[in-house]
Protein backbone atom coordinates (compact mmCIF):
# COMPACT_ATOMS: atom_id res chain seq x y z
CA UNK A 1 0.00 0.00 0.00
CA UNK A 2 1.37 3.42 -0.97
CA UNK A 3 2.07 6.14 1.57
CA UNK A 4 -0.73 8.25 0.06
CA UNK A 5 -3.29 5.55 0.90
CA UNK A 6 -2.20 5.29 4.52
CA UNK A 7 -2.91 7.69 7.35
CA UNK A 8 0.68 8.89 7.32
CA UNK A 9 1.66 12.54 6.69
CA UNK A 10 3.98 13.44 3.85
CA UNK A 11 6.25 15.35 6.23
CA UNK A 12 6.99 13.95 9.67
CA UNK A 13 9.44 14.82 12.43
CA UNK A 14 12.30 12.22 12.33
CA UNK A 15 11.66 10.87 15.83
CA UNK A 16 8.13 9.80 14.85
CA UNK A 17 8.81 8.26 11.42
CA UNK A 18 8.53 4.72 12.80
CA UNK A 19 5.39 5.35 14.84
CA UNK A 20 3.10 3.97 12.15
CA UNK A 21 -0.25 5.22 10.93
CA UNK A 22 -2.38 7.89 12.51
CA UNK A 23 -5.84 6.93 13.78
CA UNK A 24 -9.26 8.31 12.97
CA UNK A 25 -12.11 9.36 15.26
CA UNK A 26 -15.14 11.60 15.25
CA UNK A 27 -14.69 15.01 16.89
CA UNK A 28 -17.38 14.01 19.39
CA UNK A 29 -14.89 11.44 20.76
CA UNK A 30 -12.75 14.31 22.09
CA UNK A 31 -15.56 16.48 23.49
CA UNK A 32 -17.82 16.46 26.51
CA UNK A 33 -20.20 18.66 24.55
CA UNK A 34 -20.54 21.01 21.54
CA UNK A 35 -23.25 23.60 22.07
CA UNK A 36 -24.15 27.26 22.31
CA UNK A 37 -23.61 28.68 25.78
CA UNK A 38 -26.31 31.37 25.67
CA UNK A 39 -28.11 30.10 28.78
CA UNK A 40 -25.00 29.23 30.78
CA UNK A 41 -24.38 32.24 33.03
CA UNK A 42 -22.56 31.83 36.32
CA UNK A 43 -21.37 35.25 37.49
CA UNK A 44 -20.96 38.89 36.47
CA UNK A 45 -17.99 40.97 35.37
CA UNK A 46 -16.32 42.81 32.51
CA UNK A 47 -15.10 40.06 30.19
CA UNK A 48 -14.90 39.54 26.40
CA UNK A 49 -18.05 38.56 24.55
CA UNK A 50 -17.54 36.21 21.62
CA UNK A 51 -19.83 36.19 18.59
CA UNK A 52 -19.74 35.13 14.96
CA UNK A 53 -16.87 37.51 14.18
CA UNK A 54 -14.66 36.72 17.17
CA UNK A 55 -14.41 39.13 20.10
CA UNK A 56 -17.21 41.66 19.54
CA UNK A 57 -17.46 43.51 22.82
CA UNK A 58 -17.86 43.13 26.57
CA UNK A 59 -20.46 41.29 28.62
CA UNK A 60 -21.69 41.28 32.20
CA UNK A 61 -22.55 37.61 31.85
CA UNK A 62 -19.78 35.03 32.09
CA UNK A 63 -20.64 31.82 30.30
CA UNK A 64 -17.30 30.05 30.48
CA UNK A 65 -14.04 29.94 32.37
CA UNK A 66 -11.15 28.06 30.79
CA UNK A 67 -9.67 27.24 27.40
CA UNK A 68 -12.08 26.54 24.54
CA UNK A 69 -12.37 26.34 20.76
CA UNK A 70 -15.18 28.49 19.36
CA UNK A 71 -16.97 28.14 16.02
CA UNK A 72 -19.26 30.76 14.48
CA UNK A 73 -22.61 29.00 14.05
CA UNK A 74 -24.60 31.25 11.73
CA UNK A 75 -24.23 34.17 9.32
CA UNK A 76 -21.55 35.28 6.87
CA UNK A 77 -18.78 34.06 9.21
CA UNK A 78 -20.30 30.61 9.82
CA UNK A 79 -17.46 28.11 10.30
CA UNK A 80 -15.04 30.78 11.53
CA UNK A 81 -12.69 29.39 14.22
CA UNK A 82 -11.46 31.20 17.31
CA UNK A 83 -9.77 30.43 20.62
CA UNK A 84 -10.89 31.75 23.99
CA UNK A 85 -9.02 31.66 27.31
CA UNK A 86 -9.99 32.90 30.74
CA UNK A 87 -13.47 34.16 31.56
CA UNK A 88 -15.81 35.10 28.75
CA UNK A 89 -19.37 35.09 27.44
CA UNK A 90 -20.74 33.89 24.11
CA UNK A 91 -23.63 34.86 21.88
CA UNK A 92 -26.19 32.43 20.53
CA UNK A 93 -24.27 32.54 17.23
CA UNK A 94 -21.29 30.74 18.77
CA UNK A 95 -20.72 27.01 19.23
CA UNK A 96 -18.35 26.08 22.06
CA UNK A 97 -16.22 22.92 21.94
CA UNK A 98 -15.83 21.60 25.48
CA UNK A 99 -12.86 19.21 25.12
CA UNK A 100 -12.28 16.28 27.45
CA UNK A 101 -8.49 16.73 27.33
CA UNK A 102 -7.16 20.29 27.31
CA UNK A 103 -3.72 18.99 26.22
CA UNK A 104 -5.22 18.23 22.80
CA UNK A 105 -6.80 21.64 22.27
CA UNK A 106 -3.98 23.08 20.13
CA UNK A 107 -3.72 20.00 17.92
CA UNK A 108 -7.50 19.79 17.41
CA UNK A 109 -7.66 23.54 16.68
CA UNK A 110 -5.12 23.15 13.87
CA UNK A 111 -6.82 19.96 12.65
CA UNK A 112 -10.07 21.90 12.24
CA UNK A 113 -8.14 24.69 10.50
CA UNK A 114 -6.71 22.13 8.09
CA UNK A 115 -10.15 20.70 7.27
CA UNK A 116 -11.75 24.13 6.80
CA UNK A 117 -15.15 24.20 8.51
CA UNK A 118 -16.55 26.50 5.80
CA UNK A 119 -16.94 23.28 3.76
CA UNK A 120 -19.71 22.20 6.15
CA UNK A 121 -21.69 25.43 5.96
CA UNK A 122 -25.07 25.17 4.24
CA UNK A 123 -28.03 27.43 3.44
CA UNK A 124 -28.18 30.33 0.97
CA UNK A 125 -30.26 32.85 2.92
CA UNK A 126 -28.61 32.42 6.31
CA UNK A 127 -25.43 30.26 6.19
CA UNK A 128 -25.34 27.76 9.05
CA UNK A 129 -23.20 25.08 10.67
CA UNK A 130 -24.63 22.79 13.37
CA UNK A 131 -23.29 21.08 16.47
CA UNK A 132 -24.36 17.77 14.96
CA UNK A 133 -22.15 18.33 11.92
CA UNK A 134 -19.16 19.08 14.12
CA UNK A 135 -19.73 16.07 16.35
CA UNK A 136 -19.66 13.66 13.39
CA UNK A 137 -16.63 15.32 11.77
CA UNK A 138 -13.79 12.81 11.22
CA UNK A 139 -10.39 13.80 12.62
CA UNK A 140 -7.07 12.00 12.15
CA UNK A 141 -4.41 12.19 14.82
CA UNK A 142 -1.11 10.51 15.80
CA UNK A 143 -1.22 8.03 18.68
CA UNK A 144 1.69 9.77 20.36
CA UNK A 145 0.77 12.79 22.45
CA UNK A 146 4.33 14.04 21.94
CA UNK A 147 3.87 14.07 18.16
CA UNK A 148 0.56 15.90 18.52
CA UNK A 149 2.25 18.49 20.71
CA UNK A 150 5.23 18.93 18.39
CA UNK A 151 2.97 19.61 15.40
CA UNK A 152 0.86 22.04 17.44
CA UNK A 153 3.98 23.82 18.76
CA UNK A 154 5.37 24.21 15.24
CA UNK A 155 2.15 25.74 13.92
CA UNK A 156 1.65 27.84 17.08
CA UNK A 157 5.11 29.34 16.57
CA UNK A 158 4.12 30.33 13.05
CA UNK A 159 0.89 31.88 14.38
CA UNK A 160 2.92 33.91 16.85
CA UNK A 161 5.16 35.20 14.06
CA UNK A 162 2.10 36.08 11.97
CA UNK A 163 0.53 37.84 14.98
CA UNK A 164 3.73 39.85 15.57
CA UNK A 165 3.85 40.95 11.93
CA UNK A 166 0.12 41.77 12.06
CA UNK A 167 0.74 44.00 15.08
CA UNK A 168 3.49 45.77 13.17
CA UNK A 169 1.10 46.24 10.23
CA UNK A 170 -1.54 47.75 12.51
CA UNK A 171 1.07 50.10 14.01
CA UNK A 172 2.06 51.26 10.51
CA UNK A 173 -1.60 51.88 9.63
CA UNK A 174 -2.14 53.79 12.86
CA UNK A 175 1.00 55.83 12.18
CA UNK A 176 -0.33 56.71 8.72
CA UNK A 177 -3.67 57.80 10.18
CA UNK A 178 -1.84 60.05 12.62
CA UNK A 179 0.31 61.50 9.84
CA UNK A 180 -2.76 62.26 7.72
CA UNK A 181 -4.43 64.06 10.63
CA UNK A 182 -1.35 66.25 11.00
CA UNK A 183 -0.59 66.77 7.29
CA UNK A 184 -4.17 67.67 6.23
CA UNK A 185 -6.18 70.56 7.74
CA UNK A 186 -8.94 69.37 10.05
CA UNK A 187 -12.59 70.45 9.92
CA UNK A 188 -12.91 74.23 10.01
CA UNK A 189 -9.18 74.81 9.45
CA UNK A 190 -7.29 75.97 6.34
CA UNK A 191 -3.74 75.02 7.32
CA UNK A 192 -2.49 71.66 8.60
CA UNK A 193 -1.21 71.13 12.12
CA UNK A 194 2.20 70.13 10.72
CA UNK A 195 3.74 71.80 7.67
CA UNK A 196 7.08 71.22 6.01
CA UNK A 197 9.39 74.18 6.75
CA UNK A 198 9.75 75.37 3.16
CA UNK A 199 5.96 75.89 2.90
CA UNK A 200 5.28 77.54 6.27
CA UNK A 201 4.90 80.98 4.67
CA UNK A 202 2.79 79.84 1.72
CA UNK A 203 -0.49 80.89 3.31
CA UNK A 204 -3.78 79.07 3.63
CA UNK A 205 -4.83 76.11 1.56
CA UNK A 206 -7.50 76.85 -1.05
CA UNK A 207 -10.97 75.38 -1.58
CA UNK A 208 -11.71 73.32 -4.67
CA UNK A 209 -14.30 70.75 -5.69
CA UNK A 210 -13.45 67.19 -6.68
CA UNK A 211 -14.37 67.86 -10.30
CA UNK A 212 -11.80 70.71 -10.35
CA UNK A 213 -9.03 68.11 -10.01
CA UNK A 214 -10.13 66.10 -13.08
CA UNK A 215 -8.11 66.34 -16.29
CA UNK A 216 -10.32 68.19 -18.80
CA UNK A 217 -8.10 67.01 -21.66
CA UNK A 218 -8.99 63.36 -21.02
CA UNK A 219 -12.39 62.16 -22.18
CA UNK A 220 -14.48 60.64 -19.36
CA UNK A 221 -11.95 61.75 -16.74
CA UNK A 222 -14.74 61.77 -14.15
CA UNK A 223 -17.34 59.15 -14.92
CA UNK A 224 -19.27 56.29 -13.36
CA UNK A 225 -19.91 52.68 -14.21
CA UNK A 226 -22.78 51.49 -16.44
CA UNK A 227 -26.41 50.96 -15.52
CA UNK A 228 -26.98 47.44 -14.22
CA UNK A 229 -28.91 46.43 -17.35
CA UNK A 230 -25.89 47.32 -19.52
CA UNK A 231 -23.55 44.89 -17.77
CA UNK A 232 -25.20 41.69 -16.58
CA UNK A 233 -23.99 38.30 -15.40
CA UNK A 234 -24.71 36.96 -18.89
CA UNK A 235 -21.87 39.23 -20.12
CA UNK A 236 -19.30 37.60 -17.81
CA UNK A 237 -16.54 35.55 -19.45
CA UNK A 238 -13.69 33.36 -18.20
CA UNK A 239 -11.14 35.71 -19.75
CA UNK A 240 -10.93 39.04 -21.52
CA UNK A 241 -11.14 42.50 -19.99
CA UNK A 242 -11.31 42.64 -16.20
CA UNK A 243 -14.50 43.96 -14.61
CA UNK A 244 -13.70 46.04 -11.52
CA UNK A 245 -16.40 45.29 -8.95
CA UNK A 246 -17.34 47.13 -5.77
CA UNK A 247 -15.53 44.49 -3.65
CA UNK A 248 -12.30 45.19 -5.57
CA UNK A 249 -12.33 48.80 -4.33
CA UNK A 250 -10.62 48.57 -0.95
CA UNK A 251 -10.12 51.35 1.57
CA UNK A 252 -6.89 52.66 0.09
CA UNK A 253 -5.95 49.31 -1.42
CA UNK A 254 -7.00 47.41 -4.55
CA UNK A 255 -8.42 43.99 -3.66
CA UNK A 256 -7.39 41.61 -6.42
CA UNK A 257 -9.84 38.81 -5.57
CA UNK A 258 -13.23 38.06 -7.19
CA UNK A 259 -11.99 38.16 -10.77
CA UNK A 260 -14.59 38.35 -13.53
CA UNK A 261 -14.19 39.37 -17.17
CA UNK A 262 -16.04 40.62 -20.24
CA UNK A 263 -15.33 40.43 -23.97
CA UNK A 264 -13.55 43.11 -26.01
CA UNK A 265 -16.88 43.81 -27.73
CA UNK A 266 -18.50 44.60 -24.37
CA UNK A 267 -15.50 46.72 -23.34
CA UNK A 268 -15.81 48.73 -26.57
CA UNK A 269 -19.57 49.07 -26.11
CA UNK A 270 -19.00 50.47 -22.60
CA UNK A 271 -16.03 52.64 -23.57
CA UNK A 272 -17.19 55.53 -21.36
CA UNK A 273 -17.07 53.13 -18.39
CA UNK A 274 -13.55 51.87 -19.07
CA UNK A 275 -10.79 52.53 -16.55
CA UNK A 276 -7.04 52.24 -16.96
CA UNK A 277 -3.86 51.51 -15.02
CA UNK A 278 -2.99 54.14 -12.35
CA UNK A 279 -6.43 55.80 -12.53
CA UNK A 280 -8.22 56.48 -9.24
CA UNK A 281 -11.45 54.56 -8.65
CA UNK A 282 -13.98 55.69 -6.02
CA UNK A 283 -16.84 53.64 -4.59
CA UNK A 284 -20.41 54.91 -4.84
CA UNK A 285 -21.42 52.61 -1.98
CA UNK A 286 -20.20 51.75 1.55
CA UNK A 287 -18.55 50.46 3.54
CA UNK A 288 -17.26 53.10 3.73
CA UNK A 289 -18.87 55.10 0.96
CA UNK A 290 -16.42 57.17 -1.11
CA UNK A 291 -13.36 55.03 -0.40
CA UNK A 292 -10.73 55.15 -3.13
CA UNK A 293 -7.86 53.09 -4.48
CA UNK A 294 -5.54 53.18 -7.49
CA UNK A 295 -5.89 50.71 -10.36
CA UNK A 296 -2.75 48.50 -10.50
CA UNK A 297 -0.29 48.87 -13.37
CA UNK A 298 -1.02 45.27 -14.40
CA UNK A 299 -4.60 46.16 -15.40
CA UNK A 300 -3.99 48.18 -18.57
CA UNK A 301 -7.67 48.44 -19.47
CA UNK A 302 -10.69 47.33 -17.45
CA UNK A 303 -14.43 47.95 -17.17
CA UNK A 304 -16.01 49.50 -14.10
CA UNK A 305 -19.11 47.86 -12.66
CA UNK A 306 -22.04 50.13 -11.78
CA UNK A 307 -20.75 51.28 -8.36
CA UNK A 308 -17.33 52.58 -9.46
CA UNK A 309 -16.32 56.13 -10.37
CA UNK A 310 -13.23 56.90 -12.43
CA UNK A 311 -11.09 59.95 -11.66
CA UNK A 312 -8.18 61.00 -13.88
CA UNK A 313 -6.30 63.78 -12.06
CA UNK A 314 -4.92 66.80 -13.92
CA UNK A 315 -1.29 66.23 -13.00
CA UNK A 316 -0.20 69.60 -14.36
CA UNK A 317 -1.93 71.20 -11.36
CA UNK A 318 -2.29 68.44 -8.79
CA UNK A 319 -0.36 65.53 -7.38
CA UNK A 320 -2.42 62.41 -8.13
CA UNK A 321 -1.24 60.63 -5.00
CA UNK A 322 -2.07 63.69 -2.92
CA UNK A 323 -5.63 63.81 -4.28
CA UNK A 324 -6.03 60.06 -3.79
CA UNK A 325 -4.83 60.38 -0.17
CA UNK A 326 -7.07 63.41 0.39
CA UNK A 327 -10.15 61.45 -0.78
CA UNK A 328 -9.34 58.81 1.85
CA UNK A 329 -8.71 61.41 4.58
CA UNK A 330 -10.97 61.76 7.61
CA UNK A 331 -12.18 65.23 6.60
CA UNK A 332 -13.22 64.33 3.07
CA UNK A 333 -14.62 60.95 4.10
CA UNK A 334 -16.86 62.79 6.57
CA UNK A 335 -18.01 65.24 3.89
CA UNK A 336 -18.91 62.38 1.55
CA UNK A 337 -20.73 60.55 4.35
CA UNK A 338 -22.90 63.64 5.02
CA UNK A 339 -23.90 63.93 1.36
CA UNK A 340 -24.58 60.22 0.93
CA UNK A 341 -28.09 58.77 1.11
CA UNK A 342 -29.46 55.51 2.53
CA UNK A 343 -29.91 54.21 6.06
CA UNK A 344 -28.49 50.67 6.01
CA UNK A 345 -25.85 51.17 3.32
CA UNK A 346 -24.76 54.62 2.21
CA UNK A 347 -24.70 55.58 -1.48
CA UNK A 348 -23.50 58.70 -3.29
CA UNK A 349 -24.22 59.72 -6.88
CA UNK A 350 -21.77 60.98 -9.48
CA UNK A 351 -23.27 64.48 -9.59
CA UNK A 352 -23.13 64.85 -5.80
CA UNK A 353 -19.58 63.56 -5.56
CA UNK A 354 -18.28 65.93 -8.22
CA UNK A 355 -19.26 68.91 -6.05
CA UNK A 356 -17.66 67.61 -2.86
CA UNK A 357 -15.42 70.35 -1.46
CA UNK A 358 -11.77 69.75 -0.70
CA UNK A 359 -8.96 71.97 0.43
CA UNK A 360 -5.50 71.84 -1.18
CA UNK A 361 -2.17 73.70 -1.02
CA UNK A 362 -1.59 76.25 -3.78
CA UNK A 363 1.83 74.81 -4.44
CA UNK A 364 2.02 71.50 -6.38
CA UNK A 365 5.41 71.04 -4.70
CA UNK A 366 3.78 70.97 -1.25
CA UNK A 367 1.20 68.51 -2.53
CA UNK A 368 4.00 66.33 -3.88
CA UNK A 369 5.98 66.46 -0.64
CA UNK A 370 2.96 65.28 1.35
CA UNK A 371 2.25 62.63 -1.27
CA UNK A 372 5.84 61.34 -1.11
CA UNK A 373 5.64 61.06 2.66
CA UNK A 374 2.38 59.10 2.55
CA UNK A 375 3.41 56.92 -0.40
CA UNK A 376 6.55 55.87 1.48
CA UNK A 377 4.35 54.73 4.37
CA UNK A 378 2.01 52.96 1.95
CA UNK A 379 4.98 51.10 0.47
CA UNK A 380 5.94 49.87 3.96
CA UNK A 381 2.33 48.83 4.60
CA UNK A 382 2.19 46.94 1.28
CA UNK A 383 5.47 45.17 2.00
CA UNK A 384 4.29 44.20 5.48
CA UNK A 385 0.95 42.96 4.11
CA UNK A 386 2.72 40.82 1.52
CA UNK A 387 5.03 39.41 4.20
CA UNK A 388 2.02 38.33 6.26
CA UNK A 389 0.38 36.72 3.22
CA UNK A 390 3.58 34.79 2.50
CA UNK A 391 3.68 33.52 6.08
CA UNK A 392 0.05 32.45 5.86
CA UNK A 393 0.76 30.60 2.61
CA UNK A 394 3.76 28.94 4.25
CA UNK A 395 1.58 27.82 7.14
CA UNK A 396 -1.08 26.51 4.77
CA UNK A 397 1.55 24.55 2.85
CA UNK A 398 2.96 23.07 6.05
CA UNK A 399 -0.48 21.96 7.18
CA UNK A 400 -1.02 20.20 3.86
CA UNK A 401 2.02 17.97 4.39
CA UNK A 402 2.00 17.63 8.21
CA UNK A 403 -1.46 16.02 8.23
CA UNK A 404 -2.29 12.82 6.27
CA UNK A 405 -4.43 13.15 3.18
CA UNK A 406 -7.87 11.72 3.81
CA UNK A 407 -11.02 11.48 1.74
CA UNK A 408 -12.96 14.61 2.61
Amino acid sequence: MSKENKLIPELRFPEFEKDGEWVENELDHFCFNISSGKDKVSEAGEFPLYGSTGIIGKTDNISYTGDYILVARVGANAGFLNRAKGKFGVTDNTLVLDLKNSDKIDFIYFSLNKIGLNKLVFGSGQPLITAGQLKSLQLVWPKSGKEQQKIASCLSSLDEIIATHSQKLNLLKDHKKGMMQNLFPQEGEKVPKYRFKEFENDGEWVEKTLIDTADKNVKWSFTGGPFGSNLMTSDYKESGFRIIQLQNIGDGVFNDDNKIYASIEKADELLSCNIYASDIIISKMGDPVGRACIIPDTLHRSIMASDGIRLVVDETKYSKYFIYSLINSKRLRGAIEKKATGSTRKRIGLDTLREIELIVPNSPKEQQKIASCLSSLDALITTQTERIEQLKLHKKGLMQVMFPKINE
